[in-house]
């Protein structure tokens, strides 16, 4: 019988990694100090308004009336108003100018149905440009 031979044993190869740490580590500060960072900031497409649109939009429009509507009662540009006079005030501005701005500020104690007296009385008298804020 014939004897089989082992294989010599031969020794396993050896790869040192302590060269190759050394070559990792100098890339890696290699492109650390070489790279350029992007400013990202200078490069965001974002529209601000200009300083004239700002100012334009703080004034107050010219024909700009504040009805007021409490639970005592309305005003009209800060002056008391009896109910039976706000009619022909409001039928008064209206002659003057149709377009002008009217400012009704509500408070939140005001019943609701004098909101209502108010915005129909615009309405009837063609007043269309309205806003409506409530106020405490």
């Amino acid at each position: 019988m014939a004897r089989k031979r082992k294989p010599k044993e031969s020794p396993e190869p050896e790869l040192p990694m302590t060269p190759m740490i050394d070559i990792v580590f100098q890339l890696l500060v290699y492109f650390l100090v070489t790279i350029k960072p992007i400013d990202v900031l200078a490069h965001l497409d974002v529209s601000r308004p200009g300083p004239e649109k700002q100012a334009d939009r703080l004034d107050v429009p010219k024909n700009l009336i504040r009805i007021g509507v409490f639970y005592d009662g309305y005003t009209i540009n800060d002056k008391p108003v009896r109910d039976v006079d706000l009619d022909s005030l409001i039928q008064r501005l209206a002659e003057l100018d149709r377009k002008q701005t009217i400012l009704i500020l509500c408070s939140g104690a005001a019943p609701h149905e004098m909101l209502v007296k108010v915005l129909n009385l615009c309405a009837r008298h063609q007043l269309s440009n309205l806003s409506v804020i409530s106020v405490n």
